[in-house]
């Protein structure tokens, strides 16, 4: 798929993978239509991304969790562009607590966003996808492959997405949609800064070391090249594919692998 001229609508598209994505799409020439709750940031964006590289953009304020939102967004895109070649789900939020001490609340919360997020998108999208025989992006992580300390609710999200992009593939399977689940390993970005703590509150400080980490940057431009080439799945990083590989084959060992890092982080919750 050559992306100029397409049309591409993001959620999440403020900050973090988001924002890197709509200056990546940009770059090569679709036009946008940017959803996220941080409406103010979302404008500026898009009429930076207008200035730099001469395509359309355009700023919708979205809660992923809100269906009716979700609705109008897609709406949104139509009255304006008449179609849809691109959907990225990519809006989502973290967490960080032990599930013995969390608030059940939250965990709804993640599943809200980042799983019935990407379902509401996806269902008002997929009549105009299937017209353009285009593409849905959902915007996982390893933590859809093997569950992770202390991010329950977020593991639980992202298998949950794992499994409906997965189904949702071979329902389409002659339709000539294509459906890329996209999995960053651990990416430098402000997902971890709004983490929810067992009380639903944002951590604010990331306990994990950001410098090493890949940057959204490069995680928008391994999901661009993904979407040109019609990829099926993306897991990214090393250690994001070792860890796929070990929890088919010795997942025994890779638990203890896990507790292993997680028991490492700044203020541990594994004692």
């Amino acid at each position: 798929m050559k992306l100029k001229d397409k049309i591409v609508v993001i959620t999440g598209a403020s900050s973090g993978i988001g924002k890197s994505l709509a200056y990546e799409f940009a770059k090569r020439g679709a036009n946008l239509v940017l959803g996220a709750r941080q409406y103010v940031a979302l404008c500026e964006i898009t009429q930076d991304l207008e200035q730099k590289y001469g395509i359309r953009a355009v700023a919708i304020h979205c809660d992923v969790s809100v269906e009716d939102e979700c609705e109008q967004l897609i709406k949104q895109t139509l009255l304006t562009f008449k179609k849809i070649d691109v959907l990225v789900n990519n809006a989502g939020i973290s967490m960080r607590a032990l599930f013995n001490d969390v608030d059940i609340k939250v965990l709804k919360e993640l599943m809200d966003v980042n799983f019935w997020g990407t379902v509401y998108c996806t269902k008002f999208a997929l009549p105009a996808i299937i017209k353009s025989q285009g593409t849905i992006v959902g915007v996982s992580s390893i933590a859809g492959y093997k569950g992770l300390p202390g991010r329950t609710g977020y593991s639980a999200s992202k298998f949950a997405m794992n499994g409906f992009l997965d189904a949702l593939r071979v329902e389409t399977l002659k339709t000539g949609v294509n459906i890329l689940t996209a999995c960053p390993g651990f990416t430098a970005s402000n997902i971890r800064n709004t983490a929810l703590d067992k009380n639903g509150k944002q951590q604010g400080e990331s306990t994990l070391h950001e410098e090493k980490m890949m940057t959204a940057d490069e995680v928008a431009k391994i999901i661009v090249d993904g979407v040109e080439n019609r990829s099926r799945t993306l897991i990214m990083t090393g250690q994001g594919k070792l860890t796929v590989a070990l929890s088919k084959f010795i997942p025994g060992f890779l638990d203890k692998m896990v507790y292993n890092v997680f028991s490492k982080e700044k203020d541990s919750l594994l004692k």
